[in-house]
């Protein structure tokens, strides 16, 4: 990515990358040891919490939802041993946490605690890293999630992903498809239960219309919980059903110049 535009990160390019065969127990089994299913009712997260600690002796953490760790088929695994043998040293000897199909931060090494929660890990590993954003953000603006006072045009969509995959971000853009703004998706949307939303989410957006301009390229794209992104054109999924288009929709809208004579602001009319 850097070769497009720098980023702030850590330059692994190939690397950070590997496979292998991990035997373990399944963590469903074990909180099934634990209680029925009824007892996890009130708990939403289960923590993962290792003994490797930074520099000022906070120990790394993450969470995973507790509808994936009590999910037989998801094969959260607390895994001590590697491609048949012992974990060694170097890949964090005795236990560590395998979730697979989830960002590597969340496979927890050095294993020392489990805990079940009705929030989120509050580890900085967590909260504050491993998070994506849209393309629009980068650290060049502290305050990119403000709008500048302008005429306003509210934008209302509502985005869908199949196999119950959630909605975790929507961008809406006015140049046609080159920058964009993350839009607010509503909380009926949100609150779907993970890896079963079913129905769609809702989201708006209030987009500034800038003084001069005469027409919008509106255009919306959505991203789900397994970071898929939709095509930004038709051609490359066009088949001669014209099925399945999740290419990204656009819309043109006029906009109506201002009345000079009294001061009126612009306003929109599609």
């Amino acid at each position: 990515m850097s070769a497009v535009k720098p980023v702030n990160g850590l330059s692994w390019d190939m690397t950070a990358i590997s496979t292998a065969i991990w035997t373990g127990v399944l963590l469903s089994d074990v909180l099934a040891s634990i209680s029925s299913g009824q007892r996890f009712a009130k708990w939403t997260h289960v923590h993962f919490e290792g003994l490797d600690a930074d520099i000022e002796g906070n120990c790394y953490g993450a969470s995973i939802p507790i509808s994936t760790a009590l999910d037989p088929r998801k094969d959260v695994l607390l895994a001590f041993e590697m491609n048949g043998e012992t974990i060694p040293r170097d890949h964090r000897y005795p236990l560590r946490v395998i979730v697979p199909g989830t960002v590597g931060a969340r496979n927890v090494k050095f294993l020392h605690r489990i805990v079940l929660s009705s929030k989120e890990g509050p580890s900085f590993w967590q909260q504050r890293d491993y998070k994506g954003f849209s393309p629009n953000v980068d650290y060049s603006h502290d305050n990119f999630w403000k709008y500048a006072d302008s005429s306003i045009l509210t934008v209302k969509g509502y985005a869908w992903s199949g196999g119950g995959r959630n909605i975790i971000r929507v961008g809406v853009l006015t140049d046609g498809g080159k920058t964009g703004t993350p839009a607010e998706l509503h909380e009926s949307g949100k609150r779907q239960t993970y890896n079963r939303a079913w129905a769609w989410t809702p989201w708006e957006i209030d987009v500034k219309i800038p003084l001069g301009t005469t027409k919008l390229d509106i255009v919306c794209k959505a991203v789900d919980a397994s970071c898929n992104v939709q095509p930004n054109t038709i051609a490359p999924i066009w088949n001669m059903r014209g099925i399945l288009n999740n290419a990204w929709h656009r819309i043109h809208v006029l906009v109506a110049e201002s009345d000079e004579d009294n001061g009126d602001e612009d306003e929109s009319c599609a």
